[in-house]
């Protein structure tokens, strides 16, 4: 690897007494794993900077499954993320190490990421800036749906009609109401990434969880669990 790259680190773990096994999301070379050789100890210059929510130029030589950290600085300090919104940025985090591919280039998906940082850092409720990187995600992953047609008829979907939600195939209008069901002006509101009502944010919520559902698999996201014993909705 030449040059300079802009990075965040995901995650950290400890590695031997003195390092650090680092989840990075980079701009260029996309999510990969890097050994910070020395990182963990006292003196080391690295020790503060390696922090998530901290933009970084990083750079790293070696190939294989876990190139060496060779130089990280940061390029300003670490986006604020106060009490319950920190919870909702480590979903955002455990999200990525999730669910995209490692060594895959995502260029605009990390512009994506940085500006949910930086709305997360300003936000009182975190719950809209979720959904559009949840929906961005969505898109990057290669996950196309149709908000806008009912899959069925083809016809433009109506805002006051009800449709049932079809994996693979999109939105079919139904009388049937459950979990599955949106109206045609909720769908609207999804595909637009504009939220302005609770029961346009809920319905995002809803379908982004089916949607997340098949990348996630059966395993748990950690981020949710802090949030259960606080009784405080974290938006995720």
């Amino acid at each position: 690897m030449e040059g300079l790259q802009r990075c965040f680190v995901l995650h950290s773990r400890p590695y031997s007494e003195t390092s650090l096994i680092l989840d990075v999301f980079s701009e260029d070379a996309g999510r990969l794993t890097l050994l910070s050789k020395g990182a963990r100890r006292k003196r080391s210059n690295l020790k503060g900077a390696l922090q998530p929510f901290t933009p970084l130029f990083m750079k790293w030589s070696g190939k294989g499954s876990m190139p060496v950290l060779t130089h990280a600085e940061p390029i300003s300090i670490g986006l604020p993320m106060r009490s319950y919104i920190l919870y909702s940025a480590m979903y955002v985090n455990e999200l990525l190490a999730r669910v995209v591919e490692p060594n895959t280039p995502y260029q605009v998906l990390f512009l994506d990421y940085l500006n949910v940082l930086r709305e997360l850092a300003q936000a009182e409720n975190p719950e809209p800036a979720l959904r559009r990187f949840e929906l961005a995600l969505l898109d990057h992953l290669g996950y196309g749906v149709d908000f806008f047609h009912c899959a069925g008829s083809g016809l433009p979907v109506d805002d006051t009609m009800t449709y049932n939600y079809r994996e693979q195939r999109g939105f079919i209008a139904s009388l049937t109401i459950g979990q599955l069901t949106f109206t045609g002006e909720q769908l609207k509101a999804i595909a637009a990434r504009r939220f302005e009502t609770p029961e346009q944010l809920r319905a995002a919520k809803r379908f982004t969880r089916i949607a997340l559902k098949p990348f996630l698999g059966g395993k748990p996201l950690k981020s949710r669990e802090l949030f259960i014993p606080r009784g405080r909705s974290t938006g995720k």
